[in-house]
């Protein structure tokens, strides 16, 4: 039993040996494969992943022609609401001093009255709409142009970054669960589209 038992031991110990060896070994192997097959910049000495990612956010924020242009559409938007409400207040107006009457008021009256001012009020409403819609397609086309400068920004800037992928991030769409701020390029574009949407000088 005894001499079984020292052989059992040695089995398991070269065992443990061989297990060990080829544990380390193996992930000597991993590694060498990760390093070989990880992206890297070849413009950089500086091992760096082909990605970048810009914050829309920013971009929102701090260049100059969509703030402006953002400001300007929210500014039509409250005209907007302004009329429609003060079209409302008309109504109102309308409806207290028709009520002055009082007794002397026919019904042939307020039905006829009624009708005039649901037909004023289906009119305010309608041009609201009109309004709206027009406002909306104003802003759909204003991003989608905004979109395309961008678009034609970052392959002018990639020409020279050689990045594989930039990735746009911001609020209700950033899906990247970690971010490497060394890989923001937001202040290279901000910089580049402000100069490039520049306003001219006026005369």
């Amino acid at each position: 039993m005894k001499n079984l038992s020292i052989v059992l031991n040695l089995v398991l110990l070269v065992a443990v040996g061989i297990l060990y060896y080829l544990h380390f070994s193996g992930n000597k192997s991993a590694d060498k494969q990760t390093k070989k097959s990880s992206p890297v910049l070849a413009n950089s000495t500086n091992a760096r992943p082909l990605i970048a990612y810009v914050e829309l956010d920013s971009l929102n924020e701090k260049i100059t022609y969509i703030r402006n242009k953002r400001k300007e559409l929210e500014a039509e938007q409250r005209v907007i609401e302004n009329e429609w409400e003060n079209g409302y207040k008309g109504l109102e107006n309308q409806k207290n001093n028709f009520l002055k009457k009082g007794a002397a008021i026919t019904q042939e009256e307020a039905q006829q009255f009624q009708g005039v001012l649901m037909q004023q009020q289906q009119q305010i409403d309608e041009r609201k709409q009109s309004l709206t819609q027009k406002l909306g397609e104003k802003s759909y086309k204003f991003m989608d142009d905004i979109q395309k400068k961008l678009k034609d920004f970052l392959n002018d800037y990639n020409m020279e970054k050689n990045y594989m992928y930039i990735f746009t991030t911001g609020t209700g769409l950033d899906y990247m669960v970690y971010k490497d701020s060394s890989l923001n390029i937001t202040e290279d574009v901000i910089t580049g589209m402000n100069e490039k949407m520049k306003l001219p000088a006026k005369e």
